[in-house]
Parts: C-alpha cells; structure tokens; sequence
C-alpha cells in the first residue's frame, strides 16, 4: 500500500511540474504578444516537458493503483490533480492565443503596419 506521505509527495511533484508549466505558459504567451514566436514555441516545449513529468510522477502512483494497491485520498493529491488539469487547459488556449497571435502578425505585415 502506497502510504499517506507517498501519495501527498507525489501531489506535490505535480504541483511543482504543474506550476513550472504554467509559468512557461505565460512567458509563452508573453514573447507571442511581442511577436517573438521561436521564444514563445521555446517555452511551450519546456512547458509539455514539465507537464509530460507531472504525468510520469502520477503514473507511478495510478500503476500502484492498477496493480491492486490500496489508495489514500489526499488534499495535496487532489490538488495536484486540479492544478495539472488547469495548467493542461492553459497549455491548449496558449497554443490557440500564439496561433492568433502568428495570424495577426501576417496581417499586420501584409498591411504594412508591422
């Protein structure tokens, strides 16, 4: 059985991938608005790397599960859940925002007003 402190460590890697994710995101979203797209596509992947961490610390614990372990529920893990499942939205309305972003860039080029 995966003890209390297990589970509550594990929920805490996800917060900590989760929350360097999301400050990635930001900046992402940050160098897009500047039109500086290969800085902001640099920060996305750091971003789908934290996020693929988080997932691989979760994993460990849902293979425990799935092998038959008793689980307990706790905050921390319940949190990390929430905070990877938010930042994995983020991380899809960022890709949608520098798309956005890139399009109004051509525009404004073709226009001539960038």
């Amino acid at each position: 059985m995966a003890t209390k402190e297990e589970i509550s460590m594990t929920g805490f890697s996800i917060v900590a991938y989760a929350g360097d994710a999301k400050t990635s995101l930001i900046e992402a979203l940050q160098h897009a608005q500047k039109g500086e797209f290969a800085k902001a596509q640099a920060c996305v992947d750091e971003a789908n790397q934290s996020i693929v961490d988080a997932h691989n610390e979760q994993t460990k614990l849902l293979s425990k599960e799935a092998g038959g372990e008793d689980m307990d529920v706790t905050f921390i893990m319940v949190h990390g859940q929430d905070t990877l499942m938010t930042t994995m939205m983020l991380m899809d309305e960022v890709r949608f925002f520098i798309d956005e972003y890139k399009r109004i860039d051509k525009i404004e080029k073709n226009l001539g007003i960038n």
